[in-house]
């Protein structure tokens, strides 16, 4: 019997070591495209003489200064105030340091936990409690005492070490979250900054059809003062003109809500921020961003990143609700001294001392502790099918983009012509009308026409710079060496 024993006993201890364990954690598989379909550009030189390159491994990377590949000194210093004092960045950074401390509370459970206590106490027994007849004279006595006391929780089951991978994989996830959080506000004020560069071209434009339609105002009022022309002609022309700044105040309310939502990104009150004037004229600098693999886009998108260490968690956490359902084995020591006077306490003879070990186990709580394992089992699908949502929203969004950038550059290709064609229409009309060889409606269709394909043109300009950062976003934004800081958030 001892001989079964001795062999059974080691059986037993591993098949509870395993019902208990934390299960094995494996990489959900994922179905990931050799490329991406709207195709991939090739490596190239960004507007600041750098170059765009492949993405490596790199997870735990904060992203690099990518807008510095626009070469647009504004944009630089926009960026840096937000990352300063952007209030939702300052909010993730906050739960960056709670989650390592949550993870450095646990970890404290590995380690065993020691206490010093020093104290006094006046008490009065009664008669009746000491044995002695009622109302006999009872005299209060005065004690100290002073002790060191340490306790232990031997893992034997493995809860210690699972809610310590646990809160790791947490305070990771909140970390990659950060990065999410950076990257996009970082994002965000680029696009508010070109959208509201974009306001501004096409303000111009705008106030360049206003000066053209004034001028025919004059030409026509003149006209028709000498008799050249009928009221018509100078009627359409007012209500072009009117039509016009009608359109150029419209926009200003655009260009307004804009700056104000920049404002609001770096960190400032929209009453105490002005952004300059500064029209997007050219977006031939914009850096040529290539789509690169899509397996890449598994080591560089923070929310990705985020998504898998939720996943580690989870998994841990299964561990933990196991571990609930056996023994827990803890040790603890109480050493010290107590004395009728405090110079007594330290004295050798005043000395106490208890050692003990307690093992405890649930054994009728109702289903509570099997429930809790099946929770957290459910918490784990839940959290893979999230992973592999946050995957597919990646996919589809590096080729929206990616088409987003091949389409604009085709329409842009396209309106350039337009803008040729419609400016030498506008001017063939013009000498036309001059010449009394068309109607002023043929030359109101002509200018029109032009203003249109030039708001259009400018538009376009704006909608590709926009489109080149949300690129930027989608593929987890540049990357280098530096540690993550939050410090000062």
């Amino acid at each position: 019997m001892n001989m079964i024993a001795k062999g059974v006993a080691p059986l037993v201890a591993a098949l509870l070591l395993t019902a208990c364990a934390a299960p094995t954690f494996k990489q959900p598989e994922i179905a990931v495209p050799a490329a991406f379909k709207e195709g991939q550009a090739p490596v190239q030189t960004a507007a600041d003489g750098t170059r765009w390159k492949q993405a490596q491994p790199a997870e735990q990377q904060p992203r690099g200064e990518w807008w510095l590949a626009f070469n647009d000194p504004a944009l630089n210093q926009l960026i840096a105030e937000a990352t300063k004092a952007n209030a939702n960045l300052a909010v993730a950074a906050a739960r960056v340091k709670q989650a390592r401390a949550i993870a450095g509370i646990a970890e404290a459970d590995r380690i065993p936990q020691i206490g010093v206590g020093v104290g006094a106490q006046r008490a009065r027994a009664s008669a009746q409690s000491l044995g002695l007849p009622q109302g006999s004279p009872v005299a209060p006595q005065t004690s100290y005492t002073a002790s060191l006391t340490a306790s232990y929780e031997v893992d034997l089951f493995g809860r210690v070490s699972s809610g310590v991978d646990a809160a790791r994989s947490d305070a990771a996830s909140v970390e990659a979250t950060y990065r999410s959080v950076l990257l996009s506000v970082q994002a965000d004020v680029a696009q508010t900054y070109f959208r509201l560069r974009a306001t501004d071209a096409e303000l111009a434009t705008l106030e360049q059809t206003v000066r053209l339609r004034q001028e025919n105002v004059k030409v026509n009022q003149r006209r028709f003062d000498l008799g050249d022309i009928g009221e018509f002609d100078l009627s359409r022309a007012k209500t072009e003109l009117a039509t016009s700044r009608a359109e150029a105040i419209g926009l200003q309310r655009t260009r307004v809500t804009t700056e104000h939502a920049l404002a609001v990104l770096l960190g400032k009150p929209a009453a105490d921020f002005t952004a300059g004037v500064s029209p997007l004229l050219d977006s031939s600098l914009l850096p040529a961003i290539p789509g690169g693999l899509p397996s890449t886009l598994l080591e560089r998108r923070p929310d990705i990143a985020s998504a898998q260490r939720a996943m580690e968690a989870s998994n841990a956490r299964i561990g933990v609700a196991r571990a609930a359902m056996f023994p827990a084995l803890n040790i603890s020591a109480n050493g010290g001294g107590a004395a009728g006077t405090f110079s007594d306490v330290f004295k050798w003879s005043s000395r106490s001392w208890v050692l003990g070990a307690l093992m405890s186990m649930p054994l009728i709580d109702g289903g509570r502790n099997k429930n809790n394992v099946v929770r957290s089992e459910a918490a784990l699908e839940e959290s893979v099918a999230s992973y592999r949502q946050s995957v597919l929203t990646a996919f589809a969004e590096v080729e929206d983009n990616l088409a987003g950038l091949r389409i604009l550059s085709g329409q842009t290709q396209e309106i350039d012509d337009a803008v040729v064609s419609a400016r030498r229409s506008a001017d063939l009309a013009q000498k036309l009308y001059d010449a009394g060889r068309s109607s002023y409606l043929d030359l109101l269709d002509a200018q029109r026409n032009l203003a249109s394909v030039e708001r259009s043109a400018v538009q376009l300009r704006g909608s590709r710079a926009v489109t080149t950062v949300a690129l930027i976003r989608a593929l987890g934004g540049g990357w280098d060496a530096a540690p993550l800081t939050v410090a000062s958030k």
